[in-house]
């Protein structure tokens, strides 16, 4: 038995040391933020006892042989670009395909940020924030569905206040999904969100001082970086949650790539008795429901080339909140809204000076207002569909001191809207359906020129034409320039700029008209809403720190508002003949404070006054002269305290202040109010995450507003608990 062994022992020593002596392969891609190859990066790999080099090709790709198993640093270089160091695990028999991000170098201290294609480009006057995936799933209730925390939390002067998002004392903003534009003129028209917060890998938010190649909307720019799958290898997420008012909140995700493919889809569903902002403090008739999918695919046929297709859908159930005795009267109103995108980016490089982008989309959007069969004295049907089909080309040349960008943005709107009212008592009052039809052409040009290494010039114009039930032209330019103060690195930054913001494509004729007389009301078509928006600001970096200080004012001409004809439900944007917004906005940054903790700070003091008399859409009974809108509210705070803690555990209290919005009419404002959230939660091993959310912890019950939106009276939604779990896998 003891000579068994020993022969077994000499004929397997041998395989054995050749086994631990077996050389591996390590290969990879080497790419900037975008996913787009960098040929000739240079990569070095090395520990104690060995070092080898190599060059990535033409494709971005590498391939470094005979390597000892063992742990290695590898670092990669490429021009233009920060060095990246990383650490790796080298075995034999396993080469997996190495995704190196680099990302770009700044070009000075000055405030720029990339200007690669799929995110938004951007001036160095730009006033803007920015909140990665981790933030949001770490920050209390901002990874669900219906909630726009990941903007509320960290943006200043940006709120929900009759379940709409305002910004900057406006509620016309764009978004934009890895650089595609979801173009929608509609306001005031959905509640429900675009996109789930859970598919957002980095959210880019911008309040002022944008460039020409984004010009149709002031108040704000949202564009969504979404996972590619170049993040992932084979891996898919599993979260599920549940909480009070019966509400959970899921999502399946899935992503994978290759060398040059990548791929990323999810699918989720949520529902929940509390849905929108409630006209008493109690919730009643306030189901909600949401089902959705996302999917990307992108492709990098060779280093010159991406091409990235994404398409979203979202459908939205929500009852329309109740009072006691409309609750008793068995009124049954539903909101039911869906959102479907496509679209498709291509990039192109002639040279690594010029490159080329183009942009087709398509958008769908619904907004369905249903009344209940007990509605009094109308129950009304007012369904809004919208088909917006267009693009976006972009040729972009840097060369020395120019950032040059010319570019045309063409899309074209149908709406079909079905206006129904049945009178209770008494049947039909009318149906009506009316289609219209709208375009935009918009040519831009801007330039970014570095006069010196201290100062940074941005010029720009817009020229826009619109066709729809008016025609108008603009012709916008936007001035604005960086100045970096030299020794302490401040910068100085400032902007003045025209905007042009198509207007809604709504109308009021036939039987609709005559209703609308017969209330007492009149309707001609809207004009786009004109202003003038000027900046002045302050960056200051200090020893980590980032602290940001704008003060801000806008001058609007046929500013876009909205309101009910009567009591029947039906809700009609109007424009009032003018508005002006002023306001001083702070943020602030730390650095890792005790190497556990961040805190982010985003404080408003602003004031939005509207200028009668009303000038477009619905026309009622206006007084002339200056008032104050109904969402003016003069200060805003919130405080988002982030701590990684040992053992994998990790906790976010989150704060938000509000002075009070104004109360009816003014000009008195409600009580000031605040509100209290907290986070925490523990990942376990390497596939598994577990937290507990509480929103509004005090369960304080405030009355938030007095507006006129699905009856006018909202108050802040009581106090939301909810568990999630969090289970990823390889496949």
């Amino acid at each position: 038995m003891q000579g068994n062994r020993i022969v077994s022992a000499v004929i397997f020593f041998p395989l054995l040391i050749a086994n631990a002596a077996e050389p591996a392969i390590v290969r990879g891609v080497v790419h900037d933020p975008e996913h787009r190859p960098l040929p000739a990066a240079a990569i070095v790999l090395r520990n104690s006892a060995f070092s080898k080099t190599a060059d990535a090709d033409a494709n971005g790709e590498f391939q470094i042989t005979d390597v000892p198993e063992g742990g290695y640093t590898i670092a990669v270089s490429a021009q233009g670009f920060r060095p990246l160091e990383q650490q790796i695990a080298v075995n034999a028999g396993k080469a997996p395909v190495l995704h190196l991000q680099l990302e770009l170098a700044p070009l000075s201290s000055s405030v720029e940020v990339s200007g690669a294609a799929s995110k938004l480009d951007t001036q160095t006057s730009t006033v803007q924030t920015a909140v990665d995936s981790q933030e949001i799933f770490h920050t209390p209730g901002a990874d669900q569905t219906n909630s726009l925390a990941m903007i509320t939390d960290f943006t200043p002067g940006a709120y929900m206040v009759h379940d709409m998002l305002h910004m900057r004392g406006g509620h016309q903003v764009n978004w934009f999904f890895d650089g595609i534009p979801v173009v929608n003129t509609n306001i005031a028209a959905n509640v429900a969100p675009l996109i789930n917060p859970k598919n957002v890998e980095e959210l880019e938010v911008e309040r002022g001082g944008f460039s020409g190649e984004y010009g149709d909307r002031t108040y704000g720019f949202f564009n969504v970086v979404t996972p590619s799958g170049f993040e992932r290898g084979r891996e898919a997420d599993l979260i599920l949650s549940a909480g009070n008012f019966y509400s959970t909140d899921d999502q399946f995700n899935i992503g994978s790539h290759t060398q040059r493919f990548a791929y990323y889809a999810s699918v989720d569903g949520s529902r929940s008795n509390l849905g929108l902002e409630t006209p008493v403090s109690q919730v009643i008739h306030d189901q909600s429901s949401a089902t959705g999918g996302f999917l990307s695919l992108l492709f990098n046929p060779s280093s010159k080339d991406q091409l990235r297709w994404i398409a979203s859908l979202r459908e939205d159930h929500y009852q329309v909140p109740n009072d006691p005795d409309a609750q008793a009267a068995g009124i049954g109103d539903l909101d039911l809204e869906r959102d479907y995108l496509a679209g498709f980016h291509w990039t192109h490089s002639f040279s690594d000076e010029v490159t080329f982008t183009l942009s087709p989309y398509f958008h769908y959007n619904n907004a369905h207002y249903l009344g209940g069969a007990n509605d009094a004295p109308f129950v009304l049907d007012d369904n809004v569909r919208s088909n917006y089909i267009g693009g976006r080309s972009v040729l972009q040349v840097q060369k020395k001191r120019h950032n040059a960008r010319i570019g045309i943005e063409i899309w074209g709107q149908r709406d079909n809207t079905f206006f129904g009212l049945t009178g209770n008592p008494g049947g039909n009052v009318f149906n009506q359906t009316e289609k219209h039809w709208a375009n935009s052409n918009a040519l831009f040009l801007e330039d970014q020129y570095k006069a010196a290494s201290w100062l940074t010039f941005d010029l720009g114009l817009r020229l826009t034409h619109y066709d729809g039930l008016v025609n108008e032209n603009a012709a916008d330019p936007r001035l604005g320039a960086a100045i970096r103060i030299p020794k302490i690195k401040w910068v100085l930054h400032g902007y003045y700029a025209y905007y042009y913001q198509p207007p809604p494509l709504d109308s009021l004729a036939g039987p609709a008209l005559q209703f609308a007389v017969a209330q007492g009301y009149g309707f001609i078509p809207l004009r786009g809403e004109r202003d003038i928006q000027h900046d002045i600001g302050l960056s200051i970096p200090l020893r980590g720190w980032s602290l940001d200080v704008d003060d801000f004012h806008t001058s609007a001409r046929n500013f876009l508002d909205h309101d009910v004809i009567g009591n029947s439900g039906i809700f009609i944007p109007l424009t009032d003949l003018g508005a002006i917004i002023h306001g001083a906005e702070v943020t602030v940054r730390s650095p890792k404070l005790f190497k556990i903790a961040q805190w982010r700070v985003a404080y408003s003091n602003q004031i939005g006054q509207g200028i009668g008399p009303i000038t477009g859409g619905l026309l009622e009974f206006a007084p002339s002269g200056n008032f104050l809108l109904d969402h003016d509210q003069r200060n805003t705070l919130t405080s988002v305290l982030s701590f990684n803690l040992p053992g994998r555990w990790w906790m976010t209290p989150a704060y938000q202040f509000g002075s009070g919005f104004l109360n009816q009419d003014g000009p008195a404002h409600l009580p000031p109010h605040s509100t209290f959230d907290f986070a925490i939660g523990k990942s376990i091993g390497e596939n598994w995450s577990v937290a507990a959310n509480a929103v509004n912890v005090a369960n304080t019950r405030y009355l938030l507003d007095t507006s006129n939106t699905f009856g006018g009276t909202h108050y802040i939604n009581p106090r939301q608990v909810y568990g999630e779990l969090r289970y990823r896998f390889h496949f």
